[in-house]
């Protein structure tokens, strides 16, 4: 009976579990954390990026702000190049901004030029474009046929030589400049070490630098040189110049007297001095010294 009983029974109304209300507050003390760090976030990135943006304006009102505008070239160091010589190697410099231009490129245009060695460029704010040139120094004046060049110690040939060069007081060099089958022309590094080696020797004694008129280095081992009141080629050899040149200087005296023409003087043995010439009864006479 209690079984029917049970069976015939209403079913019981369904009972919902209370809400627990510890979930509630942790939701919601989830979103304020949330909208806290992200305000949080917002007010930092939000100057930052304002920043930045600012920057930026300002970096592009600078590049093509016409303060910076490259107005005025100023060229030190130069001697022999004119300033105007210089400004023309870095020509269309003044249309750009000073701090844009390639200063790398122009330095490499103004290092073109035979007469500059080296080269540095500066800026100089707020418009201004320093240029300091170190200038070659002519050694010779090499002759290749009827012309002649500037040559420096390096062998660079700077410039055909020319009255606007009259203030150089250099020796005439043959031999220093060949032209190759190819075209073109060259200098031979041994002939240029030659002949660099006897001008820096001579430079000690400038009486006998006064006296020479010709020098000859066709033979990389042999400098010949010429006095300007003598018509006798000097063989000097590669070495002891400033010696064998006074040796010859201390028989001249003599040998004139001896001979009245000669064509060369051999002075590379040192003790004994060999000649040549039509007034030399043979082809070459050795004189004791």
């Amino acid at each position: 009976m209690s079984h029917s009983r049970r069976r015939g029974l209403p079913a019981a109304p369904a009972v919902g579990a209370p809400a627990d209300r510890r979930f509630r507050r942790a939701d919601v003390a989830n979103r304020r954390r949330y909208r806290r760090t992200a305000w949080r976030a917002l007010r930092w990135t939000l100057p930052v990026v304002g920043g930045c943006g600012l920057l930026v304006w300002l970096g592009a009102m600078v590049l093509h702000s016409e303060m910076l505008r490259i107005r005025k070239i100023t060229v030190t160091g130069n001697v022999y190049l004119s300033g105007r010589e210089v400004e023309t190697l870095v020509d269309g410099i003044r249309t750009q901004n000073l701090l844009q231009a390639d200063l790398a490129d122009y330095r490499r245009r103004v290092l073109d030029s035979p007469w500059v060695a080296d080269a540095r460029l500066s800026r100089v704010l707020p418009a201004t474009v320093t240029i300091h040139v170190t200038e070659r120094m002519p050694m010779a004046i090499a002759r290749l046929g009827e012309q002649l060049y500037l040559v420096d110690v390096n062998g660079v040939v700077i410039d055909e030589y020319g009255p606007r060069y009259n203030q150089f007081d250099l020796p005439v060099v043959d031999g220093l400049i060949v032209s190759p089958k190819s075209g073109g022309s060259s200098v031979p590094a041994d002939r240029v070490q030659l002949a660099a080696s006897l001008i820096t020797a001579l430079s000690s004694r400038t009486d006998l630098r006064k006296q020479i008129s010709q020098v000859d280095v066709t033979n990389p081992r042999d400098a010949a040189v010429m006095f300007g009141d003598d018509t006798a080629w000097l063989h000097l050899g590669d070495a002891r110049f400033v010696e064998r040149l006074q040796n010859y200087i201390d028989l001249r005296s003599t040998l004139r007297e001896r001979f009245s023409e000669i064509d060369y003087v051999d002075l590379r043995f040192d003790e004994r001095v060999y000649l040549r010439g039509p007034a030399v009864r043979t082809s070459a006479r050795a004189v004791s010294r």
